[in-house]
């Protein structure tokens, strides 16, 4: 079901992870931004913009996780955009014989089955340091950053006053840093990530995480606040004491604390080889 968060600004979550779909009108037709997650909801989506009489004119994928690179036939063959690395690493990740088997293996098994693959990953790259999104709708800037993963950008829908800020500033999920790469600095990168999204705050009314609850302005102030708590936490090599941690986290969401001890091992582990290293 849309959910109308914005004036010309639908949500569409699906059920097991609160992924946030986001649907931005246009003259000739919406935006739809990281549509998921299961083949039912993402025919859903399509269903409800055809009833309503929209149609997709583009789409965006905010970064390369799998549940952020989705899409399903029913939603047609708009071009399909995201950051120049975005689409660079879904390309790379493709030309493997076995990416489909690899891409199976990522999905939760509640709904290995139930997610199609067959349009996985289909970006297309926006130039180097492009700076909105080329179609005919409003303005739509992209506010590309290092946290999380490679070529993540936060979309503003600027007139709208809406910040589409993918996999952060959840108030479900903690901040889930880049430790995979052994050339980044993941805290750094991510705190980056958090400045940029901070400089355009003055301009946000509405922001829609990639995971969880839609939140006012002073949710997002809120939110960025929590997240650079949370990652400086890392840092010093704890585990952040966060309401998204342990007792106090969502119902169905007590995994996210082993995101975070899983997290404080792996800076820990860089830490000790880049000491041996050096």
């Amino acid at each position: 079901m849309l959910t109308q968060v914005a004036e010309g600004v639908w949500t569409h979550q699906s059920a097991l992870l609160e992924n946030n779909a986001v649907v931005v009108e246009g003259p000739a037709g919406v935006l739809v931004v990281d549509p998921g997650l299961t083949d039912a909801e993402l025919a859903c989506l399509a269903g409800d913009l055809r009833e309503s009489g929209r149609s997709v004119a583009a789409g965006f994928a905010t970064h390369p996780d799998w549940d952020h690179v989705l899409w399903h036939p029913d939603l047609g063959e708009a071009p399909r955009y995201g950051t120049a690395r975005c689409a660079a690493f879904m390309r790379d990740f493709r030309s493997s014989p076995d990416w489909r088997t690899l891409a199976a293996e990522s999905l939760p098994p509640e709904i290995a089955d139930e997610t199609p693959l067959d349009l996985f990953g289909l970006i297309t790259g926006l130039p180097a340091g492009a700076t909105e999104i080329p179609w005919e709708g409003t303005r739509v800037r992209i506010i590309e950053h290092p946290a999380h993963a490679p070529g993540h950008a936060a979309l503003l829908v600027e007139e709208r006053g809406v910040l589409i800020a993918g996999d952060m500033l959840s108030d479900v999920l903690v901040p889930n840093l880049d430790t995979l790469n052994d050339t980044n600095d993941p805290t750094e990168e991510y705190l980056l990530g958090l400045q940029r999204l901070k400089a355009v705050a003055g301009d946000v009314d509405v922001v829609i995480p990639g995971h969880g609850s839609v939140g006012d302005a002073d949710e997002l102030r809120a939110r960025i606040e929590r997240d650079r708590a949370y990652v400086l936490a890392l840092q010093e090599g704890r585990v952040p004491g966060d309401l998204r941690v342990g007792a106090t986290a969502k119902p169905g969401w007590e995994w996210t604390t082993d995101i975070s001890a899983d997290q404080v091992k792996r800076l820990a582990e860089r830490h000790e080889r880049g000491a041996t290293s050096g």
